[in-house]
């Protein structure tokens, strides 16, 4: 007959097996601390400390080095024709800036060029930028309104770059001074632009990009051979330039799925001990 005492697994075992889900839960719970979070719709900006010059040129290798964030589009609520049936799901955009500058990298595929040479059934290929004026406060997204307008950037293939004043849809004012510079290119069968300006405005009517507050942004483009224009358009959702002070890392979802996978390995180290014990104590009681 087994003596009860002689029951389990051997002490060492035990220990080791306690030690290793101490171990597990420990690094588990430092994940969150050691890792600095940032939230999914957040855009990071890459400083430069020169003048930027090499940033104005949409294929410049100094791009490479810019972090990347994948924007999905949808179809803008509109009257117009057809307006949820858009053809651009998708664009990516890289943000860098200067002590001076901010430099705003946009691309997405499109394998046709539309240039719209008068012809009343064709549209050129667009995209824009769209800013609060009032970066305190966040617009409604379609255009904004007549309590906080917005800065839209503008560029077509056809006609190029305009800068644009809106206060909700319908509304928009050119400036008659464009303070915004666009640069485009092709390349492997996407449009590639990068917008440019100085940071500070010299008019209340434009986004003053302080270096403490963070600032909003949106994204449009317009598809011409799939006759997008006006309301027809893929639009991002805001997403936000984290110019002022907080977390600079990987999105919180990143940070989340590590702390699962390890919550997971914990769970499974658990049940694997309490598995194996019983099993033991199953033998201990053979005769």
């Amino acid at each position: 007959m087994t003596d009860p005492a002689d029951s389990g697994p051997p002490p060492d075992r035990s220990r080791a097996l306690f030690v290793g889900l101490a171990l597990l839960v420990l690094a588990s719970a430092a994940v969150a601390p050691l890792v600095a979070g940032r939230p999914a719709n957040e855009i990071p900006i890459h400083h430069d400390p020169g003048e930027g010059a090499e940033l104005s040129e949409p294929t410049s290798p100094e791009w490479e080095g810019v972090p990347a964030v994948t924007v999905p589009l949808s179809s803008a609520p509109s009257s117009v024709p057809a307006a949820d049936s858009t053809s651009v799901p998708r664009a990516a955009v890289r943000v860098a800036r200067t002590d001076e500058r901010l430099f705003v990298r946009l691309s997405w595929a499109d394998p046709t060029v539309d240039r719209s040479a008068g012809d009343p059934l064709a549209f050129a290929d667009a995209a824009a930028v769209q800013f609060p004026v009032n970066t305190s406060a966040r617009p409604p997204i379609a255009m904004g309104s007549t309590r906080n307008a917005v800065n839209v950037w503008y560029w077509s293939a056809s006609e190029g770059s305009e800068e644009l004043l809106a206060g909700g849809p319908g509304s928009t004012t050119e400036f008659r001074n464009a303070s915004v510079e666009v640069s485009t290119a092709r390349e492997d069968g996407r449009w590639v632009l990068v917008y440019a300006r100085d940071l500070r405005a010299d008019s209340p009517n434009r986004t003053s990009i302080a270096a403490e507050r963070d600032v909003d942004v949106a994204f449009a483009v317009w598809n011409g051979s799939n006759m997008e224009r006006s309301g027809r358009k893929a639009v991002s959702e805001w997403y936000r330039l984290p110019f002022g002070p907080g977390p600079q890392g990987p999105p919180y979802e990143t940070i989340l799925w590590t702390v699962a996978g390890l919550a997971v390995v914990v769970a499974a180290g658990v049940t694997g001990a309490a598995v194996f014990r019983t099993r033991e104590e199953e033998r201990g009681r053979e005769p």
